[in-house]
């Protein structure tokens, strides 16, 4: 596609969910397709640079993952404390369930080499091992989602957040104290010359934590993945005929209420999918730069390995749930909003990282063949695929859910609605 045409896409998207679900929706969209444009765009992502800082010594991206968080707190602070009926923070509390999540999360996604983020931006760019884990990963969230009450009855504290235990303004403070630490400790462990981020990272960054407040501003809550991608597999399931009346999380009320709406009406889903646009733009426009050129894939691992994606999406998605959230929602969000829990998956997922990176560097051993190279489906196919996942996904939920009444749709932002917020994130229990 020409650049032209790009552009065109994506304006003919936003205004398509103006017209269908109404201004907050097409908001939602856009500022998912800003995610993907960014992420993909100026290679910013969650798990790499975790990898990078662990393997490589080389911090750059750490780092700006920090300054990201930092600024969004900076913002995020005063409105939560502002607006308290309108705008919710990612709180979410510390249990031994979401411990062991966070922990599992941070093994597979160093297997997939993404987080749900990365998954979804991975899958809209092309690339084929993401495509093979997506799947995997909307099960597995969905699997999570069934289980829930039982794993958080394993043991669990109440929700506390630095807001409620040091006050707004200590609160922030104590957060950026924090950062800062972990970015000095980042920098000494770091080897020379991989310590301070290119300017893309900073720019990147000023963008992102800039889309996260949005994100606030218009949902009422954080930026979030993994609630939108389990939705998507309990809309899969209601479709096939599943009763999920009869589960304890999706007969809650909330959520009944999100399985018989348009998914263009929930705050994650409309990220998610412009993520996966946003990601599929930059890629096209790539290959518009270089004259249609598609960026080769080869695998020289034996094709048993896509199972392994497949597999390692389910474990994936299903520690993320229990986790209450991933990168973004537990992590990014979290920390960015006060929640104690994001400090804590932090800690888990990151030594789960550890972990992951020498099993994933096993299980490529295991199935590398070196004598049979592998050439696979050239990008532009591989998000086609993805994109007819997402357009399937959508034709189904047509069926299933209540029509839309876009004269009907809610203000265009929580914030100065003077209403709770509606949707789920993935810290909502």
């Amino acid at each position: 596609m020409s650049r032209s045409a790009l552009l065109l896409l994506m304006g003919a998207l936003i205004a398509a969910c103006f017209i269908i679900a109404g201004p907050r929706s097409a908001l939602l969209l856009a500022v998912g397709l800003g995610f993907g444009l960014v992420l993909e765009g100026l290679r910013f992502g969650f798990a790499g640079p975790w990898r990078q800082m662990l393997v490589e010594r080389d911090c750059r991206g750490l780092i700006a993952q920090f300054f990201a968080i930092a600024l969004c707190a900076l913002v995020m602070f005063p409105l939560l404390a502002e607006s308290p009926l309108e705008l919710s923070g990612a709180h979410a509390p510390i249990g031994i369930a979401m411990i062991a999540g966070a922990f599992v999360f941070g093994v597979t996604m160093q297997i997939v080499m993404g987080c749900g983020s990365g998954v979804l931006v991975n899958a809209g760019s092309g690339n084929f091992n993401a495509v093979m884990a997506l799947p995997g990963f909307i099960a597995g969230s969905f699997l999570g989602s069934l289980h829930l009450n039982w794993w958080t009855n394993i043991g669990l504290l109440p929700v506390y957040s630095l807001q409620s235990l040091l006050g707004v303004g200590n609160g922030l403070i104590a957060t950026l104290i924090g950062l800062a630490i972990l970015g000095g400790i980042a920098m000494i462990s770091a080897s020379p010359g991989k310590r301070m981020p290119a300017s893309r990272l900073w720019w990147a960054a000023v963008l992102v934590a800039g889309l996260a407040v949005l994100n606030l501003i218009i949902a009422g809550k954080p930026w979030g993945v993994v609630y939108g991608l389990g939705l998507w597999g309990a809309k899969m399931a209601q479709a096939g005929g599943m009763d999920l009346a009869l589960t304890s999380t999706w007969s809650a009320t909330a959520n009944t209420e999100r399985l018989s709406e348009s998914l263009l009406t929930d705050v994650t889903s409309l990220t998610n999918i412009g993520l996966m646009t946003g990601a599929l733009v930059v890629m096209q426009w790539r290959r518009a730069m270089a004259n249609g050129r598609d960026e080769p894939q080869v695998q020289t691992t034996k094709p048993g390995f896509w199972l392994v994606m497949l597999l390692a999406g389910v474990v994936m998605g299903y520690s993320a749930r229990i986790a209450f959230g991933c990168n973004v929602g537990a992590y990014f969000s979290g920390i960015s909003s006060g929640s104690l829990h994001g400090w804590v998956w932090f800690v888990a997922a990151f030594v789960g990282s550890a972990l992951g990176i020498v099993l994933r560097n096993k299980l490529i051993s295991a199935s590398t063949d070196s004598a049979h190279t592998i050439v696979l489906p050239a990008r532009r196919f591989v998000s086609s695929a993805a994109a007819v996942m997402l357009i399937l996904l959508l034709w189904i939920d047509t069926f299933i859910a209540d029509p839309i009444n876009p004269f009907a749709a809610p203000w265009p932002t929580a914030l100065g609605s003077g209403e709770v917020p509606g949707g789920a994130h993935c810290t909502d229990l």
